[in-house]
Formats: C-alpha cells, sequence, structure tokens
C-alpha cells in the first residue's frame, strides 16, 4: 500500500476502504495499518496478479462478513475466506512456502534461427522435455546473487531453495499456444523468478550454454536476462508448519486451500488469464522482450562487459516482478 500517494491505487487501498466500509474495522485503523496488526505474505507488483495471497489483522467479525466486505470491493478482487489464527499471528513471518505461475506464449521457446510466426507456432515434446529438464536444475539450494540486484556473492541471503519448478502442457487461447510454469519455493528475491525463467528461455532459444546456470552461482557477475513481468501470478503461500501446530488443536483452522480451490480456477479464467493475453497481443512484451536477447553476452562476465563497452545501454527495462518477499 502506498499510504499518502493518491497517484497509485493500489489492492489494498481497496481492501482496507472495505474493511472500514463493511464496518469491520474502525476509520482510524484503515489510516495506521498498524493498529490493526495487519501484514501480507507478499509484495506484488505492476502487472504482477494475486490468486492466492492471505493477508493477517485484527477485525471485528460481523454477522455475514465476507459478502459485506466483497460488496464494497470491486468485482476484479475478491475475499475467499475467513480464519482465526494464534494471537500475534504475522502472515509474512508464519509464511513457509510461495508458489508463483508465469504464464506465457509457448513462441518464447523457438530456436532464434527459426522464423517464428506468433499464431501458428505450437511447442512439440522434445523442446517442453528440455525446458523442464533446465528448470529441474534450479530445485535444491543455491546462491541466487545473479537473479536479482544489489546482492554479492558472499551474501548469506542470496541463497535460496527451491522445491519444484516445471512447465505444464501447452494450451490453445485466442489463437495464440501458451504454457504455463509454477515454481515453489522459500522465499523470492526481487527480479528472481523472471530471471530464471528468463535463462532458461535464452538457454532453449540458443543464445546461451546450459552451462550458464552452474556458472550463474559462481562468485563471477553473470549477464542473466530478466523475462517480462506479465504473465507472473501469485498461486499460492503455504503455511506447512503452523498447519502442523495450530491446524489441529481444536481450536484453529489450518490454513489451506482446499474450500476455495474452485472459486479461485473460476477467478483465475474471468479475470487474470484474459488480462495476461490480451495485453500480450495489444502490447507484444514478450517478443519485444526476446528481441532483446542478442544483445546479451553469456559468455563474459558483467565486469567484462562493462570494460569492453562502457557505454553500452542496459536492456534490463521491465522493472520490479513483485516477488520481493523479504522487503517490509
Amino acid at each position: 500500500r502506498n499510504l499518502g500517494s493518491s497517484q497509485f491505487k493500489t489492492i489494498e487501498d481497496d481492501l482496507v476502504s472495505a474493511l472500514v466500509q463493511s464496518g469491520c474495522i474502525p476509520e482510524n485503523h484503515g489510516e495506521d495499518m498498524k493498529k490493526m496488526s495487519f501484514q501480507r505474505c507478499a509484495r506484488t507488483d505492476k502487472g504482477v496478479s494475486a490468486a492466492g495471497q492471505i493477508v493477517s489483522l485484527k477485525v471485528r467479525l460481523i454477522d455475514d462478513i465476507l459478502e459485506k466486505i466483497n460488496n464494497h470491493l470491486p468485482s476484479h478482487i475478491r475475499i475467499l475466506g475467513l480464519k482465526r489464527v494464534t494471537g500475534g499471528f504475522n502472515s509474512k513471518n508464519k509464511c513457509d512456502a510461495r508458489t508463483y505461475s508465469y504464464m506465457l506464449p509457448t513462441f518464447a521457446f523457438a530456436h532464434k534461427d527459426h522464423d517464428v510466426q506468433e499464431e501458428t507456432f505450437r511447442l512439440n515434446k522434445e523442446t517442453l522435455e528440455k525446458v523442464n529438464k533446465l528448470l529441474a536444475c534450479y530445485k535444491g539450494t543455491h546462491n541466487f546473487h545473479n537473479f536479482t540486484s544489489q546482492k554479492g556473492p558472499k551474501d548469506p541471503s542470496a541463497k535460496r531453495y527451491i522445491m519444484e519448478m516445471y512447465c505444464g502442457e501447452p494450451f490453445v487461447r485466442e489463437s495464440i499456444e501458451f504454457a504455463v510454469i509454477k515454481v515453489k519455493g522459500q522465499s523470492f528475491m526481487m527480479h528472481q523468478i523472471r530471471k530464471m525463467i528468463g535463462l532458461v528461455i535464452a538457454i532453449v532459444k540458443g543464445y546461451a550454454a546450459e552451462s550458464i546456470i552452474e556458472r550463474s552461482w559462481g562468485e563471477e557477475k553473470v549477464d542473466v536476462p530478466k523475462a517480462p513481468g506479465l504473465g507472473l501470478v501469485l498461486e499460492r503461500v503455504h503455511f506447512e508448519k503452523y498447519n502442523k501446530r495450530f491446524g489441529n488443536d481444536g481450536l484453529h483452522e489450518p490454513l489451506e486451500w482446499k474450500e476455495e480451490e474452485e472459486k479461485i480456477a473460476v477467478f483465475k479464467e474471468q479475470y487474470i488469464y484474459p488480462t495476461i493475453i490480451n495485453t500480450e497481443k495489444e502490447e507484444k512484451s514478450m517478443m519485444n522482450w526476446l528481441s532483446t536477447l542478442s544483445i546479451h553476452d553469456f559468455n563474459s562476465s558483467v565486469v567484462e562487459m562493462q570494460a569492453n563497452n562502457k557505454t553500452s545501454k542496459n536492456s534490463d527495462f521491465e522493472g520490479s516482478d513483485g516477488c520481493d518477499d523479504d522487503s517490509e
């Protein structure tokens, strides 16, 4: 939430307004969110959607609370559930994993030497297998200092644990074939997911060797391209340790998504996917970004590149990906 800024309205602005109007919180709590102990699991930036976000706060338990809050929200923002948690619960600190998805047109994986028509390209089985082989390389604990900004190779916080990462079967929407990549990890740094995907695209397209993934975890500064922000979705936030300790204690419910799965699927089909597809067709963010891959030097370190080309401009112009789970 951008307190004091009327220029950029956020989802949290709408949520707090709905909480006040529905009588769930007093007006002064809306002005000072610390008074209601408000915290969100993860932050989503411009162009990034959320299908399964959780916020924690103190509210008055009024009758028909979900219906009344939703009545004061725009249709593209929905409250799906409300659960009582332990005292002092902080949704960000108690969250032990997050799952993101990234929806992209499959022509992103076409080899650079092939002339690609956006609407006719179809991803073959062999290429999908290669994509998944490369995505699986990210599993485990690695030093991702090259996949974010302002972190050096010796910074302990650059080490992150990835539980799974894979690309699902392609599907066609509006004549264009798309696929969805899913990644689950303990936490993510700014730009990390988009750079992980950007590097795999560069390898599959033939711009970079597969060995660059291992090299990027070393101490040298490697030029890692950042895929567009469009298509990135916060899918789920996970509370596995909390659920194990408190989920069946008779006082609290586990923080799970089973009851909301169907609603989330409908919401994505109604709001998130159409926005991604239509924006891609109109703005061609992926196609425009793909044209910048040839500018990157995947064989040299960033230090060498800067020394050899002091006047070069940075092509990494897409902005932040909103996955900075560490930031306050």
